[in-house]
């Protein structure tokens, strides 16, 4: 434990000069290159896949709930009718506003 007390400023160099050596070995302090998607915003494939994934859970959560409902009130199917228009709103209110996010030229 006396050791760490006797570190002075001279280690210290050592320890950067080894430290960013091993850093330049790595690979690790170089600039990183430039992406082209990323200068010309996302993907349009995953942003498909997400827009599509956005309204599917939409509808699954609507049915679910409209399933669980016409089970708990002996309803069949009037509960999950009247929750698919809802899902359906819901699904395309989170389209346009995952649609809104992304990069205007």
């Amino acid at each position: 434990m006396g050791d760490d007390q006797a570190q002075g400023p001279r280690d210290r160099a050592d320890f950067d000069q080894r430290l960013a050596a091993a850093r330049d070995r790595a690979g690790l302090d170089q600039p990183e290159p430039v992406n082209q998607q990323r200068a010309e915003g996302p993907n349009p494939f995953s942003l498909a896949m997400r827009l599509g994934a956005e309204m599917v859970a939409a509808l699954v959560v609507a049915v679910a709930i409209g399933y669980g409902l016409d089970r708990l009130f002996h309803t069949k199917p009037w509960f999950m009718i009247g929750f698919v228009p809802i899902g359906a709103i819901a699904g395309f209110r989170n389209i346009v506003r995952a649609m809104g996010t992304t990069q205007k030229d």
